[in-house]
């Protein structure tokens, strides 16, 4: 299957959730502890749900609305994450992005699936 433009883009979306997550943990929680747990588990936990569930190659894999549901989760965090430190417009940036990505992307899994299906 041919790597797009969309695909390189939502690549590049996750590493920056997964970034941000874990720049979350550093700075909204006290150092050394909660913040260590919050710099490594954030990003840890985001990963191994999209890895189990959303990812091309997923352990368990969902249904459209499933996908969504933890894509929402996994890239609402990280726009959440902006807003409550005071970047208001880096969490909006994000969140539309990742948003239009989702839906591009969403729309091309269903014309796949759908063409997959026995008739």
């Amino acid at each position: 299957m041919p790597v797009g433009p969309n695909e390189v883009l939502r690549f590049l979306l996750e590493l920056f959730a997964i970034f941000t997550l874990g720049y979350w943990g550093y700075l909204a929680w006290p150092f050394p502890w909660p913040g260590v747990l919050f710099m490594i588990g954030a990003p840890l936990f985001a990963m191994i749900v999209w890895g189990l569930f959303r990812s091309p190659k997923a352990r368990i894999p969902l249904d459209p609305v499933g996908r969504g549901i933890v894509e929402i989760a996994v890239m609402g965090s990280a726009a959440i994450a902006w807003a409550m430190l005071g970047q208001p417009i880096v969490a909006i940036i994000f969140a539309i992005v990742a948003l239009v990505s989702g839906t591009v992307n969403l729309r091309r899994e269903m014309a796949r699936e759908r063409q997959e299906e026995p008739r």
